[in-house]
C-alpha cells in the first residue's frame, strides 16, 4: 500500500488560509477550519478464503463561522476553490438565521497551543494486499489448531489506516499532524450441538511492528472460546464482580461521559456538582497525559486548538477536574480542560495483583469477560447490562455462565471498587486493569 497521501501539508495549511481569508471577506466575526484526508485498506479472511477486501480513501473540509455570538457549520469533501467559498458561505447563511448564543466563539488566544509537538504517532505500514491476507489467513488458522471444537469463524481481520489534518482558526492558531492506527483482530465459534459459543480478540496499535505474532491472536481468541464451552445458568444473587480489563475501560468511560461538559450543563448526570467531592476509594488515581509518545489518544492540543497538559483527574478517590471543552466550560462558568473532542491518554494506577491474584481476593463471585446492552442511566446513575463470563470458586474459575443480567448505580460501584488489576490493557483513550468491584446483583434465574 502506497504510504503518500494526495496532498501535503503545505497544500493543506495553503487552504486552510484561504478558508480563512475568504471567510472574513464574507464578512465572519471568527471562522475555525478542519482540513483532513485519510487512506487505508482492510482485509478480512473467513474459513481460510479471502471474504471481503476493502479500501478507503477520503477527505474532508469542515468550516465553523461565528456573526458576533451567531454559529454556522458547514462541510464538504471538495478542495477545489469554488467548493471551499460555497462551503463557507453555506455557513455563514446557517449562522445570519441562528439564535445567538453568549456561550459561542473561539478559546481565549492565551489558552491555543503554540508550538507543534512530534508524538511519534505516524507509522505507515507498507502491508500489501497479498501480505495482509497471508497474516489474517495465519491468525485464523491459528485459532482452528488450538482444538477440533473450533467449529467456525466469523473471520480475521488485518487494517492498516493513516490520515493526516490541518487545524486553524482566526486568531493565528495553525497546527495539525499525521497518525496511522492498524488492527488485527479475529473471532471465532466453539462447540457442537446446542452448546455453541463465541469470543474475539484484537490488538491494535500506531505502529504495526509492535504486532505480536498474529497467531498469538487467533489462538488466545480461540481459548476463549473453548473456555465458555458449557456455560451454566445462575440464581439471582449478590456478589462480588470482577470486570474484565477490557471491560473496565468501560466503567471509566462511564465516569468520563458522567463528568463531561456536555452532560453536566445539560444536567443529565448522576454527578453534577462532584468537582471536590470523593467518588472513588482513597487509593484510586487517574491520570490524563496527553503527550505520551505513540499513544492512541496523544495529542498537543484539542479540536478547539487548545493545548493539553498533564493532569489529576481523579485524586485520591477525589474528582479533581471534568472534560469540558471551550463551549461548555463556558456553559458551566468555569475554563477549557482542553477536551473538546473527548479524554486523552487516561491512565488508571493499578494495584499489587494480577488477574489471577484479583480472583484469590475475590474469593468467590463472578470474572465478566462480555457485557451486552446498553443499560446506563446517566441521569440516575443506574446500570443493567446483560452479561457472560465465569464463576469463580475458592480463588479460581469454576464453570462459565451467561444468560445473566448485572445491576446496580455507577456511583454505588465506583465507591466499592476493591482493587485495580495490573494487567492494564490499553481501549482508546482509556488503560486501566481489571477491576474488582465488593458486591453488585447479579440476575439470572
Amino acid at each position: 500500500m502506497s504510504q503518500g497521501f494526495s496532498h501535503s501539508r503545505p497544500v493543506l495549511k495553503a487552504l486552510a488560509q484561504q478558508v480563512l481569508d475568504y471567510a472574513a471577506k464574507a464578512g465572519a466575526t471568527a471562522c475555525e477550519v478542519d482540513v483532513s484526508e485519510g487512506f487505508g485498506q482492510s482485509i478480512t479472511v473467513r474459513r481460510q478464503a479471502v471474504d471481503t477486501i476493502e479500501y478507503n480513501r477520503d477527505k474532508g473540509l469542515g468550516i465553523t463561522v461565528y456573526l458576533g455570538q451567531r454559529r454556522g457549520h458547514a462541510s464538504s469533501s471538495d478542495f477545489s476553490e469554488h467548493a471551499m467559498q460555497a462551503t463557507v458561505d453555506a455557513a455563514l447563511a446557517i449562522a445570519r438565521f441562528t439564535a445567538e448564543d453568549d456561550c459561542a466563539g473561539l478559546p481565549d488566544a492565551s489558552l491555543l497551543a503554540k508550538k507543534s509537538m512530534n508524538l511519534d504517532l505516524f507509522h505507515p505500514w507498507d502491508v500489501s494486499v497479498e501480505q495482509a491476507i497471508d497474516i489474517a489467513a495465519r491468525c485464523e488458522q491459528a485459532a482452528f489448531d488450538v482444538s477440533p471444537l473450533i467449529k467456525n469463524s466469523e473471520g480475521a481481520s488485518v487494517s492498516a489506516q493513516q490520515s493526516q489534518f490541518i487545524s486553524a482558526n482566526s486568531l493565528g492558531f495553525m497546527d495539525g499532524f499525521a497518525t496511522t492506527r492498524h488492527y488485527v483482530s479475529c473471532s471465532v465459534i466453539a462447540g457442537e450441538g446446542d452448546d455453541m459459543q463465541r469470543d474475539d480478540w484484537y490488538v491494535s496499535e500506531r505502529d504495526a511492528a509492535l504486532f505480536k505474532d498474529p497467531a498469538a491472536i487467533g489462538d488466545y481468541a480461540a481459548r476463549r472460546a473453548l473456555s465458555r464451552l458449557g456455560a451454566r445458568k445462575l440464581s439471582t444473587r449478590k456478589c462480588p464482580v470482577i470486570f474484565e480489563a477490557p471491560l473496565a475501560t468501560g466503567l471509566i468511560g462511564n465516569y468520563v461521559y458522567a463528568v463531561s461538559g456536555g452532560s453536566l450543563y445539560r444536567k443529565t448526570s448522576f454527578l453534577l456538582d462532584s468537582l471536590g467531592k470523593q467518588i472513588f476509594p482513597d487509593f484510586m488515581q487517574i491520570s490524563e497525559r496527553p503527550h505520551l509518545k505513540g499513544a492512541m489518544a496523544s495529542s498537543p492540543f484539542d479540536d478547539d486548538g487548545v493545548a493539553t497538559k498533564n493532569r489529576e483527574v481523579v485524586k485520591n478517590g477525589h474528582v479533581e477536574g471534568y472534560f469540558l471543552s471551550t463551549y461548555s466550560a463556558r456553559k458551566l462558568g468555569m475554563q477549557t480542560t482542553g477536551n473538546a473532542g473527548g479524554s486523552h491518554n487516561l491512565l488508571v494506577k493499578s494495584g499489587k495483583h494480577n488477574l489471577d491474584g484479583l480472583l484469590r481476593e475475590m474469593g468467590k463471585g463472578l470474572l465478566v469477560t462480555e457485557l451486552l446492552g446498553q443499560g446506563v442511566n446517566y441521569v440516575t446513575g443506574d446500570y443493567s447490562r446483560g452479561a457472560a463470563g465465569y464463576w469463580v470458586e475458592n480463588g479460581k474459575i469454576a464453570y462459565p455462565v451467561h444468560e445473566i443480567t448485572i445491576a446496580g448505580n455507577l456511583k454505588q460501584i465506583f465507591a466499592d471498587i476493591a482493587e485495580i488489576g495490573t494487567d492494564t490493557v490499553a481501549r482508546g483513550s482509556k488503560q486501566i486493569g481489571s477491576v474488582l468491584i465488593d458486591r453488585m446483583t447479579i440476575a439470572g434465574n
